[in-house]
């Protein structure tokens, strides 16, 4: 746990992440990993944007496997990874004090009747 962090990553359901993933959509990505993938200082700069945002979107610059380091990502900042999109990941960890997103505690319904 050199990461800095010792908080475990969320266990979220299917529609929390869809529901984190739309509050995404309109922000931009506020970390940039080069060649040098999940480096400790790529993980440390997630961790601060994570400490600030809660939900935060981060670009992958070319990478060998996306899905691979988009784990590493998630795994060494404590997060819960909500999706890759194209060489995007999205990332959530609540605020440990005072989280500010608040989840949907079950789907919504499709509607029809």
């Amino acid at each position: 746990m050199d990461s800095g962090t010792s908080a475990r990553a969320p266990e979220l359901a299917g529609f929390q992440r869809r529901h984190l993933r739309a509050l995404a959509h309109p922000l931009r990505p506020l970390v940039q990993v080069g060649a040098g993938g999940a480096s400790a200082s790529v993980l440390a700069a997630v961790n601060a944007a994570l400490g600030d945002h809660e939900l935060v979107k981060v670009r992958l610059r070319e990478p060998a496997d996306k899905r691979t380091l988009a784990r590493a990502l998630a795994e060494g900042s404590g997060s819960a990874l909500c999706g890759v999109v194209g060489h995007t990941v999205i990332l959530y960890r609540p605020h440990p004090e005072r989280p500010r997103i608040e989840l949907p505690t079950r789907p919504r319904s499709s509607g029809g009747g």
